[in-house]
């Protein structure tokens, strides 16, 4: 029977595969319609969440990330 590992450094982990990769998402500026001095959102804002949070566009609908509001297209 093997002793216990009292004291000493844990075992290392395998290398790779340490999760889902991290996604790559849109800058933020791809977001925004700048004209003069006004800034403007391409995406609608969610009716029932309020201007803080905009409406992700799909190919048949737009829906919400926070409370899942749906709306066709």
């Amino acid at each position: 029977m093997a002793a216990p590992n009292k004291g000493k450094t844990p075992a290392k982990k395998p290398a790779g595969g340490g999760g889902p990769a991290k996604k790559k998402g849109k800058p933020a500026s791809s977001r925004y319609e700048i004209s003069g001095n006004s800034i403007k959102r391409k995406n609608k804002s969610c009716p029932k969440c309020g201007a803080g949070t905009t409406l992700a566009n799909h190919k048949d609908r737009r829906t919400c990330g926070k409370c899942g509001y749906m709306e066709r297209n």
